[in-house]
């Protein structure tokens, strides 16, 4: 049995989303994978803007609003749960994390 390993005392714990925006800032590949999955089994809408949202925020928000022509207030808005962003605006959102958008036929 491995030994579980703890934080030392005064160690700040990280949230899952800021280790998502570390590891999908630092790995295009993972981010491309991340958002495939998120396309391909978002049951909802929120879903899938939340997980560009995490994509968005990895990047910088203020360089993806720049690169969408949006204020990053608009942008937060647009990926928010209750959003309804412009095809436009994902389009920059996956440019900026050096992905790109795509179709496949349905499986």
């Amino acid at each position: 049995v491995k030994p579980v390993r703890r934080r030392p005392r005064g160690a700040v714990a990280s949230s899952y989303d800021q280790w998502a925006r570390r590891t999908l800032a630092a790995d295009t590949d993972l981010a491309a994978e991340y958002t495939r999955e998120i396309l391909e089994r978002s049951d909802t809408p929120e879903e899938l803007l939340l997980g560009l949202r995490r994509i968005a925020e990895a990047q910088g928000m203020t360089k993806v609003a720049e690169a969408a022509g949006l204020s990053r207030e608009s942008l937060y808005r647009s990926l928010s749960a209750a959003g309804n962003p412009r095809l436009s605006t994902l389009v920059a959102v996956l440019r900026v994390a050096g992905l790109k958008l795509s179709v496949r036929p349905a499986a």
